[in-house]
């Protein structure tokens, strides 16, 4: 028993045990998978070897978290037998035999007929455990590493029947108390996809928007007028970029060193050296190096596939210790009169920029770019005004994203505590008068309950 644990079981004394699945309350069970829930796994998929009447499945990919993917549907050959032993019906929970080991999602019939492959097992209850709990104790149990202990390990990672069966499983006492807990649980869930599909429809705005106005397809008020074709070339300046890898980098150097990873990984069009955590280096190490500065453009120079190449961040404040750009990247300075602060980080979203930079990549695993590439770019600007104009607008979007992803990030956190605390009965969701009332374990203790 760990020290944690020991910790948490005094300090909750005799109302909680410790068991296999932690610490519980005193009225809870353990059970295994295969006690609740009669586990089968689906159809073997061989082209050669499969007859019968062609129907609708489900494959591992399909299955993702608390959702099922419909995109990914596959289409198989089905005997008589198959037929009624592998089609799936309303409340089903499905769970990844291998890939991400015990990813699941509750089959809710959207569409009329459909089956499933080898690669998931299907999940039907015994004696009533509730299916939504059930999803949510193994996502507990995948995030905390507890499910690895029964995978087998070949030449692929993947959980056998035999050793799911034998999972242990927390087990409330009523199926009200699993209803409720589970009603819980999905309310964080509905907020979480609420959100998630907000943000996915302000995105697609925003690219819209972006698509209209960095082409001049719509033009905001009060601008009219063509604009000016320019090549970049004649209008950049390049400066020399390090060649240090992150070992090198530490977090008390002399200077700020942006390496491309930082980049390549991030969805920000913009840095602020100041606010953002960014490696730093000693000076020694790249005293040769022009420092950057505000409205300086750093693009990386190489990504393993077409729609990364021009990734770019334009640098709006630089740290007191001075910045640098790092292994992998090209920094450029433009002409301010030609191209605004705040509009060039907006550069690799225009079709007279972005298009010519994949057509001139080279490679095959990864497409590197050059100094150049971007300078033989001809593309046609607006005027100065008017791409600060267009900036400001594509900034206020960016920042109300930025928003959204801090509130998802949030109500993703609260589901995880949630789930700590509901699945181990610190926090006890009883039924009164048809409606649940949240109690803490503790607070119970002492009343004397």
């Amino acid at each position: 028993m760990k020290g944690r644990e020991h910790a948490q079981l005094s300090a909750l004394d005799s109302a909680f045990k410790m068991t296999e699945v932690g610490v519980i309350p005193e009225d809870w069970e353990v059970a295994r998978v295969g006690d609740e829930f009669l586990i089968q796994l689906g159809k073997m998929l061989d082209s050669e070897k499969n007859t019968g009447v062609p129907k609708p499945f489900l494959g591992n990919r399909a299955v993702q978290w608390g959702r099922i993917d419909l995109s990914d549907i596959g289409v198989v050959k089905m005997t008589p037998s198959d037929l009624r032993r592998f089609r799936l019906r309303d409340g089903d929970l499905l769970v990844c035999e291998g890939g991400e080991i015990g990813r699941a999602a509750i089959w809710q019939e959207p569409i009329a007929e459909c089956y499933y492959q080898k690669a998931l097992h299907r999940l039907r209850p015994k004696h009533g455990y509730n299916v939504t709990l059930m999803l949510n104790v193994l996502q507990r149990l995948a995030s905390t590493g507890f499910m690895a202990n029964f995978v087998t390990q070949t030449s692929i990672a993947h959980l056998p029947k035999d050793k799911f069966e034998i999972v242990p499983i927390p087990l409330p006492p009523t199926r009200a108390e699993q209803e409720a807990i589970a009603e819980a649980l999905t309310d964080a869930d509905a907020l979480i996809e609420s959100l998630e599909q907000l943000l996915a429809k302000k995105r697609q705005i925003k690219q819209g928007m972006m698509q209209e106005l960095l082409t001049g397809k719509r033009r905001l008020p009060g601008f009219g007028g063509e604009w000016e074709r320019i090549l970049l070339g004649d209008h950049v300046k390049f400066f020399k970029t390090g060649s240090n890898s992150r070992a090198e980098l530490t977090n008390d150097g002399d200077i700020k060193y942006l390496h491309y990873g930082d980049i390549h990984t991030s969805h920000r069009v913009q840095l602020d050296a100041r606010a953002t955590s960014v490696p730093e280096i000693e000076k020694e190490r790249v005293r040769n190096l022009d420092r950057l500065e505000s409205g300086d453009l750093v693009l990386v120079d190489a990504s393993e596939d077409l729609d990364g190449v021009g990734k770019s961040v334009e640098i709006t404040d630089v740290s007191d210790l001075g910045l640098v750009a790092g292994l992998h990247t090209i920094a450029a300075r433009f002409d301010k009169d030609i191209l605004a602060d705040g509009f060039k980080r907006y550069l690799q979203f225009c079709p007279e920029f972005s298009s010519p930079l994949k057509r001139l990549a080279v490679g095959t695993k990864v497409y590197a770019t050059s100094r150049a590439h971007i300078a033989s770019i001809e593309m046609c600007v607006p005027g100065i005004e008017e791409q600060s104009a267009i900036a400001t607008i594509l900034s206020d979007m960016d920042a109300e994203l930025a928003a959204l992803e801090a509130k998802l990030a949030k109500a993703r956190q609260i589901k995880q505590g949630m789930m700590q605390e509901l699945l181990t009965g610190r926090i006890r969701l009883p039924v009164e008068s048809g409606k649940l009332k949240v109690e803490s374990a503790e607070a119970n203790m002492d009343r004397g309950t």
